[in-house]
């Protein structure tokens, strides 16, 4: 019986592990598909914003895609720690597990902009300079993390293979349609602040755009809750 326990908690840790670094390469990735094509639409564009931010958005989308479809099976395919905190409060994700997400999402993001200034032959280590502490951007950081829990928690209701695509497609959507082109993410939201680049966030405006995110996250979680109940009553 004990040896029997011993295997099962073994297994429950190795599978959590497993986890945890789909997390990690996942949105290592994620952050080179974002900076990487930022810098290369740039470099590309002649000046050009709306190539660059053209470039920039097919690349995510497509990139997230493939993440999400290939890593989706093994972790859930969050990248995300608004989307982990929101799968932990609403009981999907145990306490443990999402700190281990929290954190393998952070380092992945951060680890996927120094290899991506490697690739391109850029200094390592970077503080950015692109000023976005406004207020309009802070309300377009909600509103774009609002929208991504619902698409997460809505696309997947009756057809669960269609999740992949319908997020892609919202993050490519979103580039275009928020004024701060949708960060949506607080571990890509951080990462981004260590590339003086296309994508990059001076550090002085990451806290707001933390707790806008937050914020919408909360939003989600709180009008998907409602809308549980409605359909119970």
């Amino acid at each position: 019986m004990l040896r029997t326990c011993l295997d099962f908690c073994k297994g429950e840790l190795l599978l959590m592990k497993t986890r945890i670094a789909a997390e990690f390469l996942g949105t290592a990735f994620l952050l080179m598909i974002v900076v990487g094509s930022g810098i290369m639409g740039e470099s590309l564009a002649g000046g050009n914003v709306a190539i660059a931010l053209l470039a920039n958005s097919i690349a995510t989308g497509a990139g997230l895609f493939v993440l999400i479809q290939c890593l989706g099976p093994i972790s859930g395919a969050h990248f995300n720690p608004a989307v982990s905190l929101v799968e932990c409060v609403s009981g999907r994700l145990e306490g443990k597990g999402c700190f281990g997400y929290l954190a393998a999402q952070i380092a992945g993001a951060v680890t996927g902009v120094w290899l991506t200034h490697a690739m391109f032959q850029l200094q390592i280590i970077q503080l950015s300079q692109k000023n976005r502490a406004e207020p309009h951007l802070w309300l377009s950081e909600v509103i774009a993390t609002f929208g991504l829990i619902l698409t997460i928690a809505l696309a997947g209701r009756k057809r669960a293979e269609a999740v992949p695509m319908t997020v892609a497609l919202y993050i490519t959507a979103a580039y275009w349609f928020t004024s701060s082109t949708s960060f949506a993410n607080p571990a890509v939201t951080i990462a981004r602040s260590l590339t003086n680049s296309f994508c990059g966030i001076e550090p002085g405006g990451v806290l707001p755009f933390l707790a806008s995110q937050l914020l919408g996250a909360l939003l989600g979680f709180l009008l998907l809750k409602r809308l549980k109940n409605a359909e119970h009553t």
